[in-house]
């Protein structure tokens, strides 16, 4: 009997787990180990922010699905990778702390055949200081920092009721954050709930971002099709953000905050502010800070993850002028080059290099977005190690049949710019590929006939069937495995 153990329940880990599991059945073990007892359908949380949907529309407890499939499950957090095992057995494992109310603190040794990291990221607020909750701004990231978002807006609205003016921050908050586009749609649901409220006329609303160009979104923007045009993604955003009387702070990277105000510089090299009633950041993302340790107990770590503390895998790391980079940097397997047992998929994965192009201030300081991988590609990068793992156990294979990389792999995403069923508005976009093939496509680097976008009330129907529809996936319901990643 194989081990399969998958660390992480997100969008990528949850993937990878029910596509082993379908494919191994009951003669192999599938193991999930994850400290949030509930799985999460991320892209709703900015809904949850606005009080459009209650937190337990985006969540469902995992256990009880887990139970169902016979996956193995384990509330706990991974702590360190042992991928030679110990002296005595020589069988790999990790240690994992145990978080749930039932074996909290208790430590334990799981050994595995095969092991995917889809840990996803770290939110990493300490990088700025007096950022997120539980200091001076909300977040999105999780569902249960959107209903504090939405706890804390509702207070705004009850000032501008009384007829005050509020000033509303969004965007990220740290030089190096990604998400701008969670970020971009939750201000946009923010001006249309302020708007049905009738509130709008009191509110200042400011994105600000890191961003060389709005649009950007960390995959160096990019050229759609929309209406028999070709229009940038520049002038898409910014005539978006217009419509919605929303200014814009660019080239700015978020360097500490304090009550009700944002200090920030820019690409110019200037010490900024911004001031604020309601901020909304997205902090930098990073690894999950796990160690990895060869048969002898000699740290390993920068073996197996880079600095960022993401795991490498099958990338070309080496250093070059960003002008050098190629989409062949890119993974195809995200199989660990110094353990072929194990992988990384989704966020955890450590990219080679930015898709923007990297930028500095006078004094050093980059401020250019990180590459995302959310959403869709989590998906794919997790059924396809799946696939790829499941056909090693039961065929005895050695080459991988599956591959997905970002250089070729296309995205669509339902951007939210309010949730209303006869009013509400989502712009509706897919991108090929997402990381830009100059080479290929030498005019717009991507192909720009499956590059396009659309904005009407149909984007919001889209985007509320997308919910419910990968939900049902999630939970394992009646031909699941038929959905798209």
């Amino acid at each position: 009997m194989a081990k399969v153990l998958v660390l992480g329940a997100g969008i990528s880990g949850h993937t990878a787990a029910s596509f082993l599991k379908k494919k191994l059945g009951k003669n192999h073990e599938v193991t999930v180990v994850s400290p949030n007892r509930y799985y999460q359908w991320v892209p709703s949380n900015i809904w949850v922010g606005v009080g459009r949907m209650t937190v337990d529309q985006v969540r469902f407890k995992l256990e009880k699905v887990y139970r169902r499939w016979g996956i193995v499950y384990k509330q706990a957090k991974a702590v360190s990778i042992h991928p030679e095992g110990d002296r005595e057995s020589g069988t790999a494992y990790v240690t994992i702390e145990h978080v749930s109310e039932e074996r909290k603190g208790e430590v334990e040794k799981v050994t595995y055949d095969y092991l995917v990291n889809a840990t996803g990221p770290k939110l990493n607020f300490e990088a700025t200081p007096g950022l997120g909750p539980g200091k001076y701004t909300c977040s999105v990231c999780s569902y249960d920092h959107a209903a504090h978002a939405w706890k804390e807006l509702q207070k705004c609205m009850a000032q501008m009721k009384e007829g005050k003016v509020q000033h509303f921050l969004l965007g990220t908050g740290h030089p190096s954050a990604t998400c701008q586009g969670a970020a971009f749609e939750y201000a946009l649901n923010i001006a249309f709930e302020l708007k049905r409220k009738k509130l709008d006329h009191l509110a200042k609303i400011t994105w600000i971002t890191n961003e060389y160009e709005l649009g950007d979104f960390g995959m160096g923007g990019a050229f759609i099709k929309r209406g028999g045009y070709i229009t940038p993604t520049k002038v898409f955003a910014e005539s978006v953000l217009t419509e919605n009387n929303i200014n814009w702070i660019k080239r700015a990277g978020v360097t500490r905050v304090e009550p009700g105000v944002v200090h920030y510089e820019t690409l110019a090299g200037e010490q900024n502010t911004a001031a604020f009633d309601f901020a909304m950041l997205i902090p930098a993302f990073k690894g999950q800070d796990l160690k990895a340790f060869d048969q002898s107990g000699t740290d390993i770590t920068p073996k197996i993850f880079a600095p960022n503390g993401f795991m490498k895998v099958d990338a070309n790391y080496t250093p070059k002028p960003f002008e050098e980079w190629s989409v062949k940097d890119w993974p195809q397997t995200y199989q660990n080059p110094a353990y072929p047992n194990l992988y990384a998929t989704g966020i955890a994965f450590a990219p080679p290099h930015p898709i923007s192009k990297p930028m500095q201030s006078p004094t050093g300081l980059s401020i250019t977005p990180a590459p995302p991988r959310t959403g869709m590609p989590s998906g794919v990068t997790g059924k396809i190690v799946a696939q790829n793992i499941a056909r090693f156990i039961k065929n005895g294979a050695t080459e991988h049949k599956h591959t997905a990389s970002m250089g070729r792999m296309g995205a669509a995403c339902i951007v939210s710019a309010g949730f209303s069923m006869t009013k509400g508005l989502g712009a509706t976009m897919t991108v090929s590929p997402i990381v830009p093939d100059w080479e290929k496509y030498p005019d717009w680097g991507r192909d720009i006939n499956a590059t396009v976008g659309e904005v009407g009330l149909a984007g919001h129907w889209i985007k509320l069937f997308l919910h419910y529809m990968f939900i049902h996936k999630a939970k394992g319901y009646p031909f699941w495995w038929l959905l798209p990643e």
